[in-house]
C-alpha cells in the first residue's frame, strides 16, 4: 500500500510589530507557488477592527487570498475552538486547490492550538462572567485569579503561563459553564499537514521603536474615529473583543476619563507588554521555530521550503 505524504504549511509567527505581515505578503509575491495566507491574529478576525489590529490593507488583501479576516462581529466573540475550526477548513480548501496555505499571526495559543493538532472545548464566551474576573484582577491582582485556578484545575494551572490573566480567565470560564476541569477537555490529534514554523526576531529596543511608530501611525490613520464609530453603533468596551490592546484605552479618552495623550502613551506601554507576552509563547529557544532576524532572509527560507 502506497503511503501519501502529508502536505507541508509553513507557519510565520513572531511578536507584535515584528513585520510577519509585509513577510507573507513578500513571500507571496516572490514565490512561483500560489500562495493564500491564513490569519492566525485573534483579533483581525474582527468586522470593524481595522486600524487598531493592525489588519492588512484592502490593497493587500487583494494581493493574495486571505482567510480567516472579517469573520466575526465584535459582539460575537471568537474562540479557539472556532479558529480551529475556520483554520483547518480553509487549509483543507487551499490544498484542496493545489495552492500553498501560509498561516501568519502572533497568537500563540492560535498557532500552536493549530500546528499540534489541539481539540479545544466549544464554549461560547461569557460576556458577563469575564467581566466581572476581570475585574477582580484589576482589583486583586491576576495572581488571585491563579490560585483560584491552581485550586480547581491544577493540571491547566501547570501548562498556563501565571501571567497570562486572559487565558486564567478562559481556563476558569470553561470549568463554570461545562463544569469540568479545563485541563481535561484538551486534547491532541495528529494533524494533516506537517507544519513548518518560522519567526522573525526582532532587538527589544528595535521593536519598541518599531511599535511607537506604528501607534503614533494608527492614531494618525483614525483610530479614534474607528473606535468611536463603534461605540456609536452599541458596542460595550467591556466586550471581550475590546481587550486588544488601545481599544478600551481610546475609549476611556472618549468617555473623557484620559486625555489623548495618555491613551497613546498607555496603548504603548500595552503593547510592550503584549510582545513580552508573546515572546512567552515563541521563545529563541524553541526548537520548534527556525528563526530569522531579517524578513528577506525569512523569504528566502520560506521559498526554499516550498
Amino acid at each position: 500500500m502506497t503511503q501519501v505524504s502529508k502536505p507541508v504549511v509553513p507557519f510565520i509567527v513572531g511578536p507584535t510589530a515584528s513585520g510577519k505581515t509585509a513577510a507573507a505578503l513578500a513571500l507571496a509575491s516572490q514565490s512561483t507557488s500560489h500562495i493564500e495566507i491564513v490569519n492566525a491574529d485573534s483579533r483581525q478576525v474582527y468586522r470593524g477592527m481595522s486600524i487598531g489590529t493592525a489588519k492588512p490593507s484592502a490593497a493587500e488583501l487583494a494581493q493574495t487570498p486571505h482567510h480567516l479576516i472579517n469573520v466575526a462581529d465584535p459582539p460575537d466573540g471568537f474562540s479557539l475552538a472556532t479558529f480551529l475550526i475556520l483554520a483547518q477548513g480553509a487549509i483543507t480548501a487551499i490544498l484542496d486547490r493545489n495552492a500553498v496555505p501560509v498561516v501568519v499571526g502572533g497568537t500563540g495559543q492560535y498557532v500552536w492550538g493549530l500546528a499540534e493538532g489541539w481539540q479545544a472545548p466549544e464554549v461560547p464566551p461569557q460576556i458577563e462572567l469575564r467581566a466581572s474576573l476581570e475585574r477582580e484582577a484589576a482589583e486583586k491582582g491576576g495572581d488571585s485569579l491563579y490560585e483560584r485556578l491552581k485550586s480547581i484545575d491544577p493540571a491547566a494551572a501547570d501548562f498556563i503561563d501565571p501571567r497570562n490573566v486572559r487565558r486564567i480567565i478562559r481556563a476558569l470560564e470553561v470549568v463554570e459553564v461545562t463544569g469540568h476541569s479545563f485541563s481535561g477537555q484538551r486534547r491532541k490529534d495528529v494533524p494533516s499537514f506537517i507544519p513548518v514554523v518560522y519567526g522573525l526576531s526582532q532587538a527589544r529596543a528595535t521593536l519598541h521603536v518599531r511599535i511607537d511608530q506604528r501607534v503614533d501611525a494608527m492614531f494618525a490613520s483614525g483610530w479614534v474615529e474607528e473606535v468611536r464609530s463603534l461605540l456609536d453603533i452599541g458596542y460595550r468596551p467591556e466586550l471581550p473583543a475590546f481587550s486588544s490592546v488601545g481599544y478600551r484605552e481610546i475609549a476611556a479618552h472618549l468617555a473623557g476619563e484620559i486625555t489623548l495623550d495618555e491613551a497613546t502613551t498607555q496603548t504603548k506601554a500595552a503593547t510592550y507588554r503584549l510582545a513580552r507576552n508573546q515572546g512567552g509563547w515563541f521563545k529563541n529557544n524553541d526548537d520548534r521555530i527556525i528563526w530569522h532576524d531579517k524578513q528577506s532572509d525569512l523569504v528566502d527560507a520560506v521559498t526554499t521550503l516550498l
